[in-house]
């Protein structure tokens, strides 16, 4: 039998190539993160709403969306 390597051991060589970022990526995923955080952190400030049907505004695009249908306003 030939010994071939497995998959696991190719896709852990493949891991250490792209943990390597180019100073440029590193800048944009810490640009993201801080977008991200300051999102979170406006987000947190907002009113409760009590009695809604939770999750996120159904009409934070211009429509409304109630069980996959949607209308405009």
């Amino acid at each position: 039998m030939t010994e071939e390597p497995s998959k696991t051991e190719a896709s852990s060589e493949a891991e250490k190539q792209q943990k390597v970022l180019r100073p440029e990526a590193q800048r944009a995923l810490a640009e993201a993160e801080a977008r991200r955080r300051s999102y979170r952190e406006a987000e947190a400030r907002l009113p409760k709403e009590i009695g809604g049907r939770g999750g996120k505004e159904p009409g934070r695009y211009g429509d409304w969306e109630v069980k996959g249908l949607t209308s405009d306003f």
